[in-house]
């Protein structure tokens, strides 16, 4: 702590999945511009080489130590090819649980404290029985994690109501929300009356992106109509303290300068959140009030 109630500054950190390289080149990026958390994806079919290859994550984790980088968290992106929401019994079913065990392991290895679990396109929870199945997976993988002593996130573009209910459903103190800039509002979603509604529920690592709605477009951080600065404020005033704030804007075209300037923002976004935290007294009360026409509708 800084002071009295004053919270810690977050880390500034990447997604290696955003990068020109991954795995040990995007640590050596990272230490290149003086970064100091790593969120690495598992990889697989058409995402790269897989994560937990033979002797891949003792390599990884010795280049991250020696560069001073801090794992952070493993992301399955695979899962959004295979479907979480796959009945059980299933083949596919059989397949995501294979991803998630190894997901755990890999960072067990790496000593990555958080695993997340994106619902895009074939995991898109996108009906009410997509919901209740992806509770039931997640809620069998967050006893998992809480076993190894790691957090299970959810990454998804649900509604206030239905987020909390996923959270609720679960029931495990190990699993977390994972709230991203920018995937709510381009669902439809306020993400700051999400982070009213699900703060308690939220993981301490933030993706943070920005965009303009109807466009495939790129911009630095605050330069789209994500209101990435609004949505950390009311992180500040909802959400627990933040450990890491990771850039996922998309780099991985390779341009160094462009980084270097949205790593300057993301430092500003970080200092931001340093300021004293506001009563979260009416957290509960927002919460209750921010509901939806359906459990899953966003």
């Amino acid at each position: 702590m800084t002071g009295e109630g004053a919270p810690s500054l977050p880390l500034t950190a990447l997604a290696d999945w955003r990068l020109p390289g991954r795995g040990a080149a995007a640590v050596e990026l990272a230490g290149h511009h003086r970064v100091r958390g790593l969120q690495f994806d598992l990889g697989g079919p058409g995402r790269g080489p897989w994560l937990d290859a033979h002797g891949h994550l003792a390599r990884l984790a010795r280049a991250a130590r020696a560069a001073e980088v801090e794992p952070l968290a493993v992301a399955g992106n695979v899962l959004n090819d295979i479907g979480l929401t796959a009945p059980e019994g299933t083949l596919v079913a059989g397949r995501v649980r294979g991803v998630l065990a190894r997901l755990l392991d890999a960072a067990a290895q790496l000593g990555a404290p958080l695993v997340f679990v994106p619902s895009f396109r074939r995991s898109a929870i996108d009906g009410e029985a997509a919901l209740h199945r992806t509770a039931e997976v997640l809620r069998a993988a967050a006893g998992q994690a809480e076993l190894r002593g790691i957090r299970l996130a959810s990454e998804n573009t649900l509604a206030p109501g239905a987020a909390r209910w996923l959270a609720e459903q679960v029931a495990s103190p190990a699993f977390r929300l994972l709230l991203d800039t920018g995937n709510p509002r381009a669902a439809g979603v306020d993400p700051v009356e999400l982070v009213a509604a699900v703060g308690p529920h939220l993981a301490d690592q933030i993706h943070v992106k920005d965009g303009l709605a109807g466009t495939d477009a790129a911009p630095l951080l605050g330069d789209g109509d994500a209101a990435v600065g609004d949505t950390l404020d009311a992180v500040r005033r909802h959400g627990p303290p933040v450990r890491a704030l990771v850039l996922e804007n998309d780099h991985r075209g390779g341009d160094g300068h462009r980084l270097a300037a949205d790593l300057e923002r993301l430092r500003a976004l970080a200092e931001r959140l340093r300021r004293p935290r506001t009563s979260t007294a009416e957290t509960t009360n927002t919460a209750r009030t921010t509901e939806t026409a359906g459990t899953w509708a966003s």
